[in-house]
């Protein structure tokens, strides 16, 4: 009878690669696709996305403004063509790199496609990568209605359960933002 060898230990399983991400300057600026606020610029960018919807443009919008959520952390997103889109004071520019929305006068390092697999977006969802953030989401719906962007032109917030102030879905019939 022989004694029972041991087994030799397992291969620890690959870990994905890391790497440090960098900001370079871009020349000439990337066109602009989407227009991004982040806290305290929120509500000027959709007071800016309203009127723009008024004037008939087609604006996508994606919004991170849980109730809960702190001012400082509240995020929207408007997308549309260039010449549609708002401006407000403190909102960034996003510009299209290899199927990232990065600033249109910055280039992550390493390249956009890169990051694009890093954040594990799937093919046709929306990928953004700016200082500080990275969001994956499908991308949304144009905005049917300008008063699908009243509850965040205040500086508090989406209203807690989405009710507006007589109860009703600001974001109309469907909910979520359009």
């Amino acid at each position: 009878m022989t004694a029972a060898q041991p087994s030799p230990p397992a291969p620890a399983p690959a870990l994905p690669p890391s790497f440090p991400l960098r900001w370079e300057r871009r020349e000439p600026p990337l066109p602009a696709a989407a227009v991004l606020a982040v806290g305290d610029a929120v509500p000027g960018l959709a007071a800016a996305a309203i009127e723009r919807v008024r004037d008939g443009a087609r604006l996508g919008v994606l919004a991170d403004d849980a109730p809960g959520l702190p001012a400082a952390d509240r995020a929207l997103l408007v997308l549309g063509a260039e010449a549609d889109l708002p401006w407000a004071d403190g909102a960034r520019y996003l510009g299209r790199d290899a199927g990232l929305l990065v600033p249109t006068t910055a280039r992550p390092a390493p390249a956009a496609p890169l990051w694009r697999r890093a954040l594990g977006a799937a093919e046709g969802q929306l990928c953004v990568l700016v200082p500080g953030r990275a969001l994956v989401a499908d991308p949304p719906a144009p905005v049917t209605s300008p008063d699908a962007l009243d509850a965040f032109t205040r500086p508090e917030g989406a209203v807690p359960d989405g009710a507006g102030p007589d109860g009703a879905d600001p974001n109309g019939p469907g909910g979520g933002s359009r």
